[in-house]
């Protein structure tokens, strides 16, 4: 049986309020869009990106480091949206 395509990228939390409801609620949306299972990881916690409170939970404000990790059919698109996200600081103005 073939191991599920995996792929793992540190990001740096850049917009000016972190991982809070909002941005939280855009990641969780993204993340649906995808087959893949998709975690976030910061010092010794993980979150699953399916979950808005799980995610606040991690308290990654801004400039904090988290590692995102994808697993599954679409984890290479699921990463660039990611990714894209995240580096667009959650589309916020600031």
């Amino acid at each position: 049986m073939n191991k599920p395509h995996s792929v793992t990228r540190q990001l740096t939390i850049t917009n000016k309020l972190g991982l809070h409801a909002r941005a939280a609620t855009k990641l969780v949306q993204l993340a649906k869009q995808f087959e893949a299972d998709i975690q976030l990881t910061q010092a010794d916690n993980t979150a699953p990106a399916n979950s808005v409170l799980a995610l606040m939970m991690l308290e990654s404000g801004q400039g904090k480091t988290v590692e995102v990790s994808c697993t599954g059919k679409d984890a290479d698109a699921a990463m660039v949206a990611i990714s894209e996200l995240i580096e667009n600081k959650f589309d916020e103005s600031e």
